[in-house]
């Protein structure tokens, strides 16, 4: 029997790795200089195919990733990442832009949609007592990715621009360091047995101390793309992503016209920024054990209506980044939380699949959330009515959260009484 927290350990590293996406706009000036024909949008759609092909990787291959376990979708998500990346370097090094986007957006989103629902699935099997913080914990991961690559991308493009092509080099040298890390991560990620249970939650059952708390339905994933709480999901992750990716991509630029920041210090600020994007996903799954997973999503939405107001009209240096760090925790915990609800919703026993099929949010997402920015900055000249947009959007998924709400509560009474009559007769 493995360790479950060596499992957890390695979900992370996986994790860890493809999570560097979120510092691409670090990448964001270098390419416009290294490629001056390309347009703002172009650029753009290096990150908005990542995530396209993240989230139709995760919904195509989910049932792989069930099929074949968690060891071999690992490193096959370690081999289109690694290798997406080194591709990536060479369309760099010859600047151009079509290499790029097959490189980065295309292999490299197949690797980050494999790698993004292999650990989770597992590691809610391992954790049958806390759903909502292993499903952070993993995921927690994918939010730190940037909190380190987006410094460590930063200096190897400024060392390696005086001797050549910073972004090449960058891309050669991390594709290989992901390449073997997230080898090693997945070589050890196996699921435990059918209905495992820690030591401790078997004997709190056994006591009567601890009950386990029936989930509402088991639904094949086919049978759950079937019912409105399936789109309910999908809707709220849709905007949440979509609103979240927004600023992500445009985080630097954003923080350097808003506020003045130099290269330098807006590539500090995007660190930072994943620094509490990973402390959100954890923070707020672990929460959701507590709040419940649908109130867990009105609260951020509630908490993103009134940031997405205020971010545009800040001038102070430290307010900016506290907005804008609590806009990354909600943006993160969305993520982190949604594995456990759809646990809750539709049982185990596809989760993966299930996960894969309302990630296909992720990709329309990515697609929207970059351009929409893109296209709204070039009209406008400013960030403002990209967020007042963005505020709008989050009226829609605060209702959808309460519609939510009140399936679940439903669900349970009609559960509960249907065991209590299970219960009278026998």
């Amino acid at each position: 029997m493995k360790n479950r927290w060596l499992i957890a350990a390695s979900a992370v590293g996986v994790h860890a790795s493809i999570g560097s996406v979120y510092a691409f706009s670090v990448f964001k000036k270098p390419l416009g200089q290294l490629i001056e024909s390309a347009t703002n949008n172009q650029i753009a759609l290096t990150f908005s195919l990542a995530i396209f092909f993240l989230g139709m990787s995760a919904a195509i291959m989910g049932h792989f990733v069930e099929r074949h376990g968690p060891r071999k979708a690992g490193t096959l998500a370690a081999s289109f990442f690694g290798g997406g990346l080194l591709i990536a370097g060479l369309g760099a090094y010859l600047a151009n832009i079509y290499i790029i986007w097959l490189g980065y957006g295309v292999l490299g989103g197949i690797g980050l949609g494999i790698g993004y629902i292999t650990p989770v699935s597992t590691l809610v099997k391992w954790f049958p007592d806390h759903r909502g913080f292993a499903t952070g914990l993993a995921i927690m991961g994918f939010g730190f990715g940037a909190m380190v690559g987006g410094p460590v991308f930063n200096f190897i493009i400024e060392t390696f621009t005086v001797a050549g092509n910073g972004i090449a080099y960058t891309w050669f040298i991390m594709g290989v360091v992901y390449l073997v890390v997230m080898l090693a991560s997945a070589s050890y990620l196996e699921r435990p047995p059918e209905g495992w249970m820690p030591e401790g939650m078997k004997a709190a059952v056994a006591s009567g101390e601890k009950k386990v708390v029936q989930d509402l339905t088991q639904q094949t994933a086919n049978q759950a793309v079937k019912t409105l709480p399936f789109y309910g999901l999908w809707i709220m992750m849709f905007i949440n992503i979509s609103c979240g990716i927004g600023v992500i991509y445009s985080a630097s630029p954003l923080a350097q016209e808003s506020i003045g920041l130099s290269p330098g210090e807006a590539a500090a600020v995007v660190g930072l920024m994943s620094l509490f994007n990973g402390l959100g996903r954890i923070g707020w799954a672990s929460a959701s054990d507590y709040l419940g997973r649908g109130y867990t999503y009105m609260t951020f939405f509630l908490i993103q209506i009134l940031a997405f107001v205020l971010l545009p009209n800040i001038g102070s240096v430290i307010l900016f980044q506290v907005v804008l760090y609590t806009i990354l925790t909600c943006y993160g915990g969305g993520f982190a939380t949604l594995p456990a609800f759809i646990g809750d919703l539709f049982g185990t026993r596809e989760l993966g699949a299930i996960h894969g099929y309302v990630l296909t949010a992720w990709a329309m997402a990515g697609l929207a959330g970059p351009q929409i920015n893109a296209y709204l900055r070039t009209v406008t000249g400013s960030y403002e009515m990209t967020m007042y947009v963005f505020t709008g959007a989050f009226l829609v998924a605060l209702a959808t959260s309460f519609a939510m709400i009140a399936y679940i509560k439903k669900a349970r009474a009609q559960l509960d009484a249907q065991g209590a009559v299970s219960s009278s007769a026998a």
